[in-house]
């Protein structure tokens, strides 16, 4: 399957197969449901009550085991987020080049998430200690390189080398930026898709980005929803009152959204080649970056 191997049905089966013999889990893997399908496959066992999460390639297998670390912590804590699989152990297993973890099932959802309860959910995880082992620093920027080179002839040489320069220089702001909250925890991807309310509550989804670093991160997700993805302000509005603070006070708020967009334009890139709605999208987040326009609406992929 090569070095970033594809994901595709096809393939689920037999990988999962191989996953669940290695990591002792009692299940026939006959007719997996896929519950999601993306840059990981998201697959519920039928047989046993397990979820198997499956990644695209080798490359993502260190982010697939903090996740698993991560989930076992918050589950000492008292946070409610998605929880590693009961009585099997919490790591990943490669398989063809595929990272495999396995996880409880989700309750079902009563109703869908909102702003507000993610609100919730940033406070109660901004005011937890420091885990008992290291995370590593939100770099927003860190996979330009890579989401553009998968781009290939989806996308221009000038648009990709302006985003890898554009890149390196935010890196170099950012790193000079002083925070107003205390540094610690954060979720690194904090948006409403990335919960599950249920009949307990708002529970935390995918942990992958878990990282220890300016808190405003988290903030800063919303505040750029507010602005390119159409969020409603009223939305927002109750967002910073759960949360207790509007990150778009603190001085800095402009250039982490600056990095975020530069990073959520080049993610677009990897979607572009043989995909005709991504390359117009990926156009259009560059031309706006280029001209400097703030205001224009993105389509969300």
């Amino acid at each position: 399957m090569g070095e970033v191997a594809q994901l595709d049905e096809s393939l689920l089966t037999p990988v999962l197969r191989q996953a669940c013999e290695l990591a002792g889990v009692p299940s026939t893997v006959d007719s997996p449901a896929v519950l999601w399908l993306s840059e990981n496959a998201v697959v519920a066992l039928t047989d046993v009550p397990v979820v198997a999460k499956i990644g695209r390639e080798p490359a993502v297998a260190a982010r697939a085991q903090l996740s698993l670390k991560v989930a076992g912590w918050l589950a000492e804590q008292g946070l409610p987020a998605v929880r590693p699989a009961a009585g099997i152990a919490p790591e990943v297993v490669v398989v063809d080049g595929h990272p495999v973890s396995f996880w409880e099932p989700l309750p079902e959802p009563v109703r869908p998430a909102r702003a507000f309860d993610l609100g919730l959910l940033l406070r109660m995880l901004h005011a937890l200690p420091a885990p008992p082992f290291q995370l590593p620093r939100r770099d927003l920027l860190a996979n330009v390189p890579r989401w553009l080179a998968a781009g290939g002839a989806g996308i221009s040489a000038a648009d990709a080398a302006f985003l890898r320069s554009r890149a390196e220089e935010l890196t170099a702001a950012v790193a000079c930026l002083t925070a107003q909250l205390e540094p610690g925890v954060i979720h690194g991807d904090a948006l409403p898709r990335n919960v599950r309310v249920t009949e307990r509550g708002p529970m935390l989804l995918d942990l992958e980005t878990f990282a220890d670093d300016f808190r405003e991160h988290d903030l800063t997700v919303l505040a750029l929803a507010r602005r390119r993805y159409g969020l409603d302000p009223d939305d927002y509005a109750a967002f910073t009152r759960s949360y207790g603070w509007d990150v778009t006070d603190w001085s800095g708020a402009e250039l982490l959204m600056a990095a975020r967009e530069t990073a959520s334009a080049a993610w677009v890139a990897q979607r572009t080649p043989g995909n005709p709605t991504a390359q117009a999208e990926f156009a259009t987040r560059v031309r706006g970056l280029r001209a400097g326009d703030t205001t224009a609406l993105w389509h969300a992929f």
